[in-house]
Formats: C-alpha cells, sequence, structure tokens
C-alpha cells in the first residue's frame, strides 16, 4: 500500500494547478503546496527530528496545521495533534506521555505550553509572535529562504503517521497510534462511502486533531479536492466559504449543522453547490434530519459511525429513509453486537437486544492498540475484537441502531434505559430547540430520567409529557422531569456532557415558570406519573 507522502504525490502529479487549499488570503495550488510542505519538512529535519520522532501541534484549523501534517508524512516524523483549548495539565501530559521531541503552537494556545512543564526542555515554534518560542514558523517552512532538499517521501505504509489523543469523559487522554495505511484505508472508505467524485470542495472546520478533520483533510487530497480552513467556528464564515467556493459536501457534527440552520442568514445564502450532507461523532435526532433534508435537498445524506480508534464502524448513505438507524458495516469492517455483560466477542445479543458494539480489529483502518496504556487494552482489547464502549442493537433488517454509551445507559427501577430514544422523540416537537436525556441519582429508582430541554418557543413539562404518552415511547423510559436549560453543554466536536448536566453544571432558562435559582431538585418540573 502507498504511504500517505506518496499518495499525496498523486495529486500534484494528476492536477497540479487545481487549488488545493484556502485559509482566508492564503491560497495554493497542488503544486505550491507541495513545495510548501517539503520545505517544511526539511525544516523539521533542521530542528532535529528524525523518522520516528513525535511533533506536538496545538493550532487551529489554518494552513500551518494542514501544512504540517503533510510534511510529518513526507518525512516520516509522527503528528501528534492536540486541542488548541487543551489545558496546561492535559497538554503536559501529551508532551511526556508522546515524548515529543517539538511543539508547534500560536497565541490562543501559548498559555498552555508555557505552564507545561515538560515544553520547556524541547524546541518551540511560536506562529504569530506568540510568547517563548525559540523557533519561528516562518523559519520551519522555508519562507525565511531556506530550499527544500528532501523531495522523496521517507516513510513506509507501516510507519506510523499520527498519534490522536482521545478526549476521554474521566481520566487521561488515550493516544491513539495510526499507521499511514491506517490512515489511507480510512481515507479511501471515506471517499467511496462518502461518494467523492474528483474536484470536490469541502469546508475544514472539523478540528485536525479529531479523526473527522483529519479525514476531510486525507479525503480531498484523494479526489484532487478543495481544503477550506475554518480556523475557528462561526456560521457566517461556514455560509460565506460555502457560497464563495462552491462547496460540494459537508462532514459536520449535528451541533454545527443546527447552528447553520438557525442563522438568519441561511436562507439568503446560495447553498444549491452543497450536494453531498455527512455527519458524524454524535447522533443526529429525527427533527435535524428533517429540517436539514428541507433545507440542503441533498442527493447524498450519510451517517457515519465510527471512532478514532476504527475510523468507520457502520455507514447509513440513505440517513432520513431510516431516522436513527447507522446503518450496516462499513467496507473495511465487521461489527458484532454482545451482551452488556459479555466478556467474550461470542457472547451474540439478539435482534433488538440491547448490547455492545464491538469491531474487528483486522479491519483495515483499525488500530492495535492504545499509546503506553496496558490497562486501556486489557479493557477495550479482547481476542481480536474492539469493545467500544458504546450500546446499540442490530433491528430484523440487520440495520445498527447507537444507543449512547455503555456509561450513560440510564438504570431505572431496574430496566435499562438508552437516552438517544427519549432524545429523538422529544427532538420532533416543533418547541424543541435541542434536547440531552441524563440519569440523575433518586433514593427510589436507583436514576430517574430527566430531559434537558433548550427550548426554541416555550413549552413547559406537561406539554412535552403528554407528547411522549402519544408516542410509541414506553411508558418506562417517558421522562419523569423536565429541566429548561439555556444550553445544552458539549465537547469542542459536539458531543453532549450529560455529566454536566447530572451535576447540575448548566445555565437554567429563566423562562420557566419557575424561579431558578436553586439546585437541581428545585429546578425540575414533576410530571405526573
Amino acid at each position: 500500500m502507498l504511504d500517505l507522502g506518496r499518495t499525496f504525490l498523486q495529486s500534484v502529479e494528476r492536477s497540479p494547478h487545481a487549488l488545493a487549499l484556502v485559509d482566508g488570503e492564503f491560497r495554493v495550488t497542488y503544486a505550491q503546496w507541495h513545495t510548501l510542505i517539503l520545505q517544511t519538512a526539511d525544516g523539521l529535519r533542521e530542528l532535529g527530528l528524525a523518522r520516528g520522532d513525535r511533533l506536538l501541534v496545538v493550532l487551529q484549523n489554518r494552513w500551518e496545521m494542514a501544512t504540517l501534517h503533510w510534511a510529518c508524512q513526507f518525512a516520516g516524523i509522527v503528528m501528534v495533534p492536540l486541542n488548541w483549548r487543551a489545558k496546561p495539565d492535559e497538554l503536559d501530559y501529551c508532551v511526556s506521555d508522546a515524548n515529543v521531541k517539538a511543539i508547534v503552537y500560536e497565541p490562543v494556545s501559548a498559555e498552555a505550553v508555557l505552564q507545561s512543564p515538560a515544553a520547556q526542555h524541547v524546541p518551540r515554534i511560536a506562529l504569530d509572535d506568540a510568547p517563548a518560542g525559540t523557533a519561528s514558523i516562518d523559519a520551519l517552512t522555508g519562507r525565511a529562504g531556506n530550499q527544500a532538499v528532501q523531495t522523496q517521501p521517507q516513510a513506509t505504509a507501516d510507519d506510523y503517521s499520527l498519534i490522536l489523543y482521545t478526549s476521554g469523559t474521566t481520566g487521561k487522554a488515550k493516544g491513539v497510534p495510526r499507521r499511514h495505511r491506517h490512515e489511507r484505508a480510512a481515507a479511501l472508505a471515506h471517499v467511496a462511502q462518502n461518494l467523492y467524485r474528483h474536484g470536490e470542495r469541502t469546508l475544514g472546520v472539523m478540528p485536525l486533531y479529531h479523526t473527522m478533520g483529519v479525514r476531510s483533510l486525507l479525503s480531498m487530497a484523494l479526489v484532487d479536492g478543495l481544503f477550506v480552513c475554518v480556523r475557528r467556528w462561526s456560521t457566517r464564515i461556514a455560509l460565506d466559504a460555502i457560497a464563495q467556493y462552491k462547496l460540494s459536501c459537508l462532514y459536520l457534527v449535528p451541533t454545527l449543522y443546527h447552528d447553520l440552520l438557525a442563522d438568519r442568514a441561511f436562507a439568503d445564502t446560495d447553498t444549491s453547490s452543497v450536494t453531498k450532507l455527512g455527519f458524524a461523532g454524535a447522533p443526529m435526532n429525527d427533527g435535524l434530519l428533517k429540517r436539514l433534508s428541507a433545507a440542503f435537498e441533498p442527493e447524498l445524506f450519510v451517517n457515519h459511525y465510527g471512532s478514532s480508534e476504527v475510523y468507520t464502524f457502520s455507514i447509513d448513505q440513505h440517513a432520513t429513509k431510516k431516522p436513527g438507524s447507522a446503518g450496516r458495516a462499513g467496507i473495511n469492517t465487521r461489527l458484532r453486537v454482545v451482551k452488556l455483560d459479555a466478556r467474550s466477542p461470542d457472547d451474540i445479543a439478539a435482534v433488538h437486544e440491547e448490547g455492545q458494539i464491538i469491531a474487528d480489529l483486522l479491519g483495515d483502518e483499525a488500530f492495535e492498540g492504545y499509546w503506553n496504556r496496558p490497562d486501556a487494552n486489557a479493557k477495550s482489547l479482547r481476542d481480536g475484537w474492539y469493545f467500544t464502549g458504546d450500546t446499540g442493537f442490530f433491528d430484523e433488517d440487520g440495520d445498527l441502531y447507537v444507543s449512547g454509551r455503555v456509561d450513560d445507559m440510564i438504570i431505572s427501577g431496574g430496566e435499562n434505559i438508552s437516552p438517544v430514544d427519549i432524545e429523538s422523540v422529544l427532538s420532533l416537537h416543533p418547541c424543541v430547540d435541542e434536547v440531552a436525556v441524563a440519569g440523575v441519582k433518586d433514593d427510589r429508582w436507583g436514576q430517574r430520567v430527566v430531559a434537558f430541554v433548550k427550548r426554541r418557543e416555550y413549552v413547559d413539562g406537561d406539554t412535552l409529557d403528554a407528547w411522549c404518552r402519544a408516542s410509541d415511547l414506553v411508558n418506562f423510559k417517558r421522562p419523569r422531569d423536565y429541566v429548561f436549560v439555556d444550553d445544552i453543554p458539549k465537547s469542542p466536536v459536539g458531543k453532549i456532557l450529560r455529566r454536566k448536566l447530572q451535576a447540575g453544571d448548566y445555565q437554567p432558562d429563566e423562562r420557566g415558570p419557575l424561579e431558578r435559582t436553586e439546585p437541581l431538585a428545585q429546578h425540575i418540573e414533576i410530571t405526573k406519573e
């Protein structure tokens, strides 16, 4: 299999004059970008980094971030991208855990770098005059005059391409090392499963420290396409980019789609060039699916379910036809659903029985184990299968439904209750903007099902309870309490942070009928049993 450096060369050779990368006023063709990438790879070598060394990059989605990613692939250096919002202790942990040889950062991430003791012992490449740098990005990229001398890619398909640190909700983040062949297989699958054609154009807004952002970057190179950087999420910038560059495909988390539709400028923006929609990172509720389908009328609407460890678990190319379905295993994957207490991959759950989703580690996109974490390997890797920690079930047609996380499962009165089913029902109410369901400690039931609702228009708990009663939601899953909030807390990539809701870490919606200045129990509108 080709390594990623030679993969990029394919696009340079096929379409040297095609526009490849845009970041504001910065625009380069594939031929121009190739030169810049080679100069940057040489700059990394001059800094002392050798094949197999790790480079920590703490940047937003800017041209330098995308260029460094490709430069590492050419030089055989392992890219370690990290959330630019990372706290000092998080960054310090990753510097030590990955044993990085240099750090690239910018002003928004400078404080974390400055406060990391481990970061002070390695070269620090600063952008935009960020403090305490030991080298400038201009010197690194060759824009200060040095010329590239190493033109051939130095990596093989078996070399490590990058280490992605998972944004774990508890404990230390886990490093996910992925080889060039894993990354190329995942990018090829992304192209095939999203039906990308030659010359596609996409919005580069999903962070390049996240598997979705990396996939968008690599897949565009595979089809000689255009990657338009969006440094920090802004609906106006995104809409302007769609209209200006005639973007053809979007691959976003549901939260960002929600924001696009909510912007008043959406109605006046020409989005007709967008023919393919894809989403991942979190389930999309039925209400948002319908609104997006009506707004874009896409030729293809893809629900992609995956992870950093195994890029594709399943794919559904007809997301609106069977709402909630994650489809079937991707082209490089085998899936099973095993019983929730299974210790073996052969303890298969029955049709419609909720269990844990597992994936075959022999899949071309699958990683081989966590970086320096034998404890995590022991928990998640069993008999050649990856235990995802996600819950779900297969229906009678063989389609997969993802119901949540094992840790998010609500156990109320001895019943296992998934939040996703309840959220889908409530999302269809016209007054509900967003909703998250979580289990809150209850002396009688163990956990009580609570719906946290962000309203589009005023609605009360009794009305929503009547809505649930009129649906096909079984009675024991019906929320017993409703809390109205200003916003649903989410991670930087759009995943609902249920633990914050359970802990009362939210802003109450003051339009509610109760004075909400007390803890959670005082905020709840109790519905009739």
